[in-house]
């Protein structure tokens, strides 16, 4: 995970925001656009296209049979039987092409979130910083200690409960990215919060589990390690035209997506 990450990351660290983080706009709107005109060239190549224009043909003439005989109930659910089919071999003439675009599309869409789905926290801000130790962990959740940066300060007491979840509430009271060191017997884990200043990609959960593909502003969290995850809750991103942060995201990214790929479908030969 940690390779997929640093690999993606990199790449994707020097391609998008060529003009900086600040306008959101371009990436949003050219990324969801290539990732369109990529889906037209996978179906072209990996879809039956023959398959697919049979059976929406076949489903369109089902249709029109139930409306001409929409009084006969037994031609009505006879019909209505066959455009089930039509249209399970339909789904199944569309799922090659969707397996191949899985990892690609989730792989640009999850840098575009990271990027561009939320903004650092406003200096002054508190927030709870919510670790979660692993089921195998060699160290009891009331051994672990948090260091603070200068800048960050402890707002109030931390909690800790029997299932090996700690809470510590903090406040930040510069802006910075702020490193803030969690120790566990020898172990020591480092998490980031990001406070104030531009707007950037900020780090928001580091943890063992596959969700780490999810978020690559931070290194994921190593097997063996007695931290399971360690998280901090960033505020959403404004955006021009859209719901703030991730739901802005993925309507844009899947939107501009969709409408490119219907618009250009019969420049590119395919059908859909």
């Amino acid at each position: 995970m940690n390779l997929f990450n640093a690999i993606t990351t990199a790449i994707f660290d020097v391609l998008l925001a060529p003009f900086g983080h600040g306008p959101a706009g371009f990436d949003l709107l050219v990324w969801p656009l290539l990732c369109g005109i990529v889906a037209l060239v996978i179906y072209k190549y990996a879809s039956n296209q023959k398959g697919i224009e049979h059976a929406k043909d076949q489903i369109k003439m089902h249709l029109l049979e139930i409306r001409l005989w929409r009084h006969d109930l037994s031609i009505v659910v006879v019909a209505t039987a066959k455009i089930l089919l039509k249209n399970s071999l339909y789904v199944g003439h569309n799922l090659l092409p969707m397996v191949i675009m899985i990892v690609p599309f989730m792989t640009v869409l999850v840098q575009i979130e990271a990027n561009y789905a939320f903004a650092p926290a406003e200096p002054g801000a508190v927030e709870l910083l919510h670790v979660t130790m692993a089921d195998d962990a060699q160290v009891k959740p009331i051994e672990v200690k948090l260091e603070l940066p200068d800048g960050v300060v402890l707002d109030a007491p931390p909690v800790r409960t029997p299932d090996g979840e700690i809470f510590w509430r903090l406040k930040a009271k510069t802006a910075g990215d702020h490193v803030l060191v969690l120790r566990a017997g020898d172990e020591v884990l480092e998490k980031g919060w990001a406070v104030g200043g531009k707007v950037r990609k900020v780090p928001i959960m580091r943890t063992r589990s596959w969700d780490a593909l999810l978020y690559p502003g931070e290194a994921g969290i190593a097997s063996g390690s007695s931290f399971y995850s360690a998280e901090l809750k960033y505020p959403a991103r404004a955006l021009p035209y859209l719901p703030d942060g991730e739901l802005g995201v993925l309507l844009w990214f899947f939107g501009i997506s969709l409408v490119a790929g219907f618009a250009l479908k019969d420049v590119f030969g395919v059908t859909l």
